[in-house]
């Protein structure tokens, strides 16, 4: 991409920018074609463009600008107050970034209610599956997703990996809450101010002094990257949850798929890419999550403190093995082989044996009056409990990076 800047890219827009920045690219490296149809999308329609050169057109000419201008130290602290679906924004925000916000914070017209609430019902039962599925099979198969372990790891959340994953744990939380899309949830916060974070590290990080010599792209995050990562969050879970052969009803598996699809809209990605069914998820996974998993040096590291969490609380004595046998469990022996996870022949034996039998129990449970409010009660706990020793007690707050990471 000689002579192309990323600015001139945004410039060109629309399906002028992805499939003019396609025409003069690829050329320059093996591109794995992109054959998913459109058709297949909640859009149901589209251009059919590779997301790979795709951004979000709207909110990165923006972002730049804002910082450019050097509104972004003052634009965060205005928006730390900003923390339910339903207040108004703040005051004195710059008129252009109102603006976006406003039509960012809308829910898509698709979106539907019914659907949303039966996601809820769905998050109550099977909390303490999502918790673990999220942080330890999504979490660590993050570190195995080259762009993306190298976006994170040279941007400014890598300096500080315990409050990069309490934001990204945030997002987690935020969608598996009782009033996640309501008035008085987050969700929308959450996925209006992670859109921002995603165009400001788009900004920033082709300015790196070390990301663009180990990148093999000159523009980070594509909508490609984002839907690889969603893949990586409920496709990946639907899938665990089918091998553990977890009896869920087709009305909540719809409704899980919904409000993730709701997400992916809120985060920016076009209708077209946002598969409708979960058997276009699998189909798309297929094609842009599961070939592209590979270690990299910046993933190994990035597993390395995942893992050295709990380092604070018990020395890693005992967190440490237990995370990355869990880790094995979910992932399996090549990805962690790739991270450099030892073997723990008790904990391992003791997966390999006992979760069957307990998903066994615990679902045998369920049916019994008040075991899914108990047990929604007991996740819930455990949800607060890890984001606050994520957090470190303080108020997450997600905001927009003005600097790479310092190192």
């Amino acid at each position: 991409m000689d002579g192309l800047s990323r600015r001139d890219m945004l410039r060109a827009g629309g399906a002028l920018g992805a499939l003019g920045a396609l025409g003069i690219a690829a050329p320059a490296q093996a591109r794995s074609a992109w054959t998913w149809s459109p058709t297949g999308s909640v859009a149901g329609a589209g251009a059919g463009a590779d997301p790979r050169w795709v951004w979000d057109e709207e909110a990165d000419p923006l972002v730049a600008s804002l910082l450019d201008r050097g509104d972004v130290p003052m634009v965060n602290n205005l928006l730390r107050t900003w923390t339910k679906n339903g207040q108004p924004l703040p005051a004195g925000l710059p008129a252009d970034l109102r603006d976006f916000m406003e039509r960012a914070r809308q829910l898509p017209p698709w979106a539907e209610p019914g659907k949303l609430a039966t996601a809820v019902d769905f998050n109550e039962k099977r909390g303490l599956y999502l918790g673990l599925l999220y942080g330890l099979a999504s979490g660590m198969m993050s570190t195995v997703i080259p762009k993306e372990a190298r976006a994170v790891y040279y941007s400014q959340g890598g300096a500080d990996m315990k409050d990069r994953i309490s934001k990204t744990a945030k997002l987690g939380y935020d969608i598996g809450a009782r009033d996640a899309y309501q008035p008085g949830g987050e969700m929308v916060v959450t996925c209006v101010k992670t859109r921002l974070v995603h165009a400001a590290v788009r900004h920033l990080l082709p300015q790196s002094p070390h990301w663009p010599a180990v990148a093999d792209e000159e523009i980070p995050i594509s909508q490609r990257d984002m839907m690889v990562t969603w893949h990586s969050l409920p496709t990946t879970v639907m899938r665990k949850m089918t091998d553990w052969k977890i009896p869920i009803p087709q009305r909540e598996s719809v409704a899980f798929l919904h409000s993730w699809q709701v997400s992916a809209h809120m985060l920016g990605i076009r209708d077209e890419y946002i598969p409708a069914t979960w058997q276009e998820a699998d189909s798309q996974a297929d094609e842009v999550l599961d070939p592209i998993l590979a270690p990299t040096p910046e993933g190994i590291k990035l597993a390395d403190i995942l893992l050295n969490l709990g380092a604070t609380v018990d020395g890693g004595i005992l967190s440490k093995p237990i995370l990355g046998a869990v880790t094995r469990f979910m992932l399996g022996d090549q990805i962690a082989g790739w991270l450099d996870i030892d073997r723990e022949p008790l904990w391992d034996s003791l997966l390999d044996v006992a979760w069957e039998p307990f998903i066994a129990v615990r679902e045998g449970l369920l049916p019994l009056p008040l075991a899914p409010k108990a047990y929604w009660l007991f996740d819930e706990f455990l949800r607060k409990a890890a984001l606050l020793f994520l957090s470190e007690a303080k108020p997450i707050s997600i905001e927009i990076p003005d600097t790479n990471r310092p190192e």
